[in-house]
């Protein structure tokens, strides 16, 4: 079983767009913690993405995971573009090991997360986007098969995206603020929660 290629041009492109639309709320955020520049940058990286969607969808998958990489890289900027950039190059590594989605979702999933946690020297609970990316990759770990598991993990990233809101950034631009950083949501959490969301949004729509 792979995913079609109608299927990810689709999932793709309501990813990217839901990430466009939600720039306003990124900023926001960023602004309240960081360099105020996330939504910016964030938006700048998928319409690339967007622009290149036919091209994108028509390859392999390994590759089309790739080519989003690269493309995240060398538009979005800051630190989100080689954080999000490293997640799907090392998906799209893991594609091309004889992996297959959806059957080897949480590897594929977790070579990415590895990956972003390599990347930005960071693990779950210093305020990243990996507060949210870790109890996903538990939860499509735990729930593989499991006929919820869409609606599992929509929960698990929107619970995790709050539990950002108390802890203290030990990383990045936040990690600046020390104690001033707490009592607000990550940007970076948000906006890969934002992603997720639009992901399982989309495959509920196919079932």
């Amino acid at each position: 079983m792979s995913v079609q290629p109608e299927t990810f041009k689709s999932l793709l492109k309501a990813a990217a767009e839901q990430v466009i639309a939600s720039a306003p709320e990124l900023t926001s955020l960023d602004q309240a913690i960081g360099d105020g520049d996330h939504g910016t940058n964030m938006k700048r990286g998928f319409e690339a993405v967007l622009g290149k969607l036919d091209a994108i969808s028509a390859q392999p998958l390994n590759e089309a995971f790739k080519t989003i990489g690269k493309t995240l890289v060398m538009t979005v900027g800051g630190a989100s573009g080689p954080l999000y950039g490293s997640f799907f190059l090392a998906a799209g590594e893991a594609l091309s090991q004889d992996k297959h989605l959806p059957d080897d979702l949480a590897d594929v999933f977790g070579s990415g997360v590895d990956a972003v946690s390599a990347r930005g020297r960071s693990q779950a609970g210093e305020k990243t986007m990996l507060d949210v990316l870790v109890p996903v990759l538990e939860t499509l770990k735990a729930g593989a098969g499991q006929p919820d598991l869409i609606a599992r993990v929509r929960t698990t990233a929107a619970e995790a995206v709050e539990r950002t809101v108390p802890m203290q950034a030990t990383k990045g631009r936040a990690s600046f603020l020390g104690a001033r950083s707490v009592g607000h949501v990550d940007p970076g959490a948000r906006s890969s929660c934002v992603l997720l969301h639009a992901v399982c949004a989309g495959l509920e729509a196919r079932q």
